[in-house]
């Protein structure tokens, strides 16, 4: 990218947000902390009117907006490509959120832009995962969740605990949302169990907003996910498989920790890393007359009592 563009671009970044960081600018663009300053200088002579403040960032004085921005056909293709995963992967109120945001983005796009988003529309498309269960398309309420994280509001919410089987009303302060296997959650502080909490959404039956508020600052969400992850106890799982067998493998090998694989003899051997042996056995014994377990012992043991207990079913 040539100096021109680059601080074209900082500048839309500089009014994407209240404060932007000059370590932010850097990352972004792989340039380093004194080519910041020396744009930053740029749009100052240019009579952009910026504040600094030395470990805070820069902020564009309010009011002050540049004229429409032009978008190039990849950058309008990536919003074509966004719309289809959010159509999929959220939920009817998000869906038409952004759908309304889509329609100000192309208003202002040029008539080959347009008419390119109009042809792309058939190219590009989320399809569900054979592997995996039909989703039931279940309310996951993320609009009322990221509405109450931006004004700190208290949620009523009535939930289903899988694991208990039990379900209970409760009073919860939300700190975020992420996706993960096919499914949303929501991290929040939970009321009633006067503890953090993981929700998955669909499971909520109803969620109201209080009208009350809380003080309280939260952890980050991303602090959570990082706890989540150390908290797991992982096991490195090393099989042997017949290769002809590999091609039935599908994207059921990635659900269940694939990590790598390499030729050894006339055998594939392949490494996975999971949080569940017992869930990996069930995965194993889809094809565990083709294959040979290499480690853990555990697993084997694991194996041999799935068996035997399957073989008891059947006597």
């Amino acid at each position: 990218m040539n100096r021109i563009d680059r601080v074209t671009a900082i500048l839309i970044q500089l009014q994407s947000k209240r404060v932007v960081k000059a370590q932010e600018i850097a990352d972004r663009f792989s340039i380093s902390l004194r080519t910041v300053y020396r744009d930053i200088k740029a749009l100052e002579e240019s009579g952009v009117p910026l504040a600094g403040e030395a470990g805070i960032g820069y902020s564009i004085m309010e009011g002050y907006r540049l004229p429409p921005v032009m978008f190039t056909r990849e950058e309008a293709i990536a919003f074509l490509t966004a719309e289809k995963m959010v159509e999929k992967l959220t939920d009817p109120s998000s869906v038409e959120q952004y759908q309304s945001a889509m329609f100000k983005i192309k208003s202002v796009l040029r008539y080959a832009e347009k008419d390119l988003l109009d042809d792309m529309s058939a190219y590009i498309e989320v399809v569900d995962n054979p592997y995996l269960p039909a989703a039931e398309h279940k309310p996951v309420h993320l609009q009322t969740i990221l509405k109450s994280i931006a004004g700190k509001e208290i949620l009523d919410i009535g939930y289903f605990a899988n694991h208990s089987q039990e379900y209970s009303n409760r009073d919860v302060e939300p700190v975020g949302v992420y996706y993960q296997g096919s499914y949303w959650y929501m991290i929040a502080y939970c009321r009633l169990r006067k503890d953090y909490r993981s929700f998955r959404t669909d499971r909520i039956s109803y969620i109201n907003c209080t009208g009350s508020h809380f003080d309280k600052q939260h952890p980050s969400l991303k602090s959570f996910l990082n706890k989540m992850k150390t908290e797991k106890e992982m096991f490195t799982i090393v099989i042997q498989v017949e290769r002809s067998v590999l091609k039935y493998f599908g994207d059921q090998k990635f659900y269940n920790g694939f990590v790598s694989q390499k030729e050894v003899g006339d055998k594939m051997e392949m490494i996975f890393v999971t949080a569940s042996l017992m869930g990996f056995v069930k995965f194993y014994l889809l094809f565990g007359e083709y294959a040979d377990i290499i480690s853990p012992v555990e697993l084997k043991e694991l194996v041999k009592k799935n068996i035997e207990a399957v073989s008891e079913k059947l006597k």
